[in-house]
């Protein structure tokens, strides 16, 4: 899969660095032990963190940031990463989907970006590209109806959008029967090293709970 960073998104933020991560796997219900490391990395983040902080750590304020100079209002359309971390620190249990939609959230929550989950085998062609979304474009948020993505940075395959920072689509998210798994890891402060250290570790948590080799990754700017 090729990934396209558009004229538009290179406006509002120059440095934009992504990586995506893309292997054969096998997904399951639940994991005890990727639940254990949920568990760890949140009484860290509740030690260190409070609802104010969050918005310092660097991969959520250069997403918020990007989100205004979009258009978007950060605080109701929150990025992944901020959401998930808020939870944390609100004291409520984080959503348990399944083991792939598990793992990258927790590898979201780890590194503060937001990161796409997708079954590669329902993305259409062969190119992803990073644009903002339009006035009125259809877009299935998952578990959330139809949202409103104008003024949020959504990656489009063949026939429309995938995934925002704040939502991925319906149409190609990840299932119980997912075996091509595509991750999409957003660095909008520009911190490649970050991004790759992101991606190493979405290909740890590969191989440790999902029965994978941790497939390949590349970096896009």
């Amino acid at each position: 899969m090729k990934v396209i960073v558009s004229k538009e998104i290179e406006q509002v933020c120059p440095d934009f660095v992504g990586a995506c991560v893309e292997a054969k796997v096998v997904n399951s219900c639940y994991n005890s032990e990727l639940w254990k490391e949920i568990h760890a990395i949140s009484e860290r983040f509740r030690a260190e963190l409070t609802t104010e902080t969050l918005k310092d750590v660097s991969g959520i304020a250069a997403t918020r940031r990007v989100y205004r100079a979009c258009g978007k209002d950060p605080s109701r359309y929150r990025p992944a990463s901020e959401a998930l971390i808020r939870r944390i620190l609100q004291g409520k249990k984080l959503y348990q989907i399944d083991t792939l939609v598990d793992l990258i959230n927790l590898a979201s929550i780890v590194y503060g970006y937001s990161i796409g989950g997708f079954d590669a085998d329902k993305m259409v062609g062969e190119q992803l590209t990073l644009g903002i979304g339009k006035a009125d474009e259809p877009y299935e948020g998952i578990g959330r109806g139809l949202i409103n993505i104008e003024g949020l940075p959504v990656y489009r395959d063949e026939i429309g959008g995938v995934g925002t920072p704040t939502s991925d689509h319906e149409r190609t998210k990840i299932t119980a029967q997912t075996t091509h798994l595509l991750v999409l890891i957003n660095g909008y402060d520009g911190k490649e090293d970050s991004v790759r250290a992101n991606a190493l570790y979405i290909q740890e948590l590969l191989r440790k709970y999902a029965g994978s080799d941790g497939g390949r990754f590349f970096v896009y700017k």
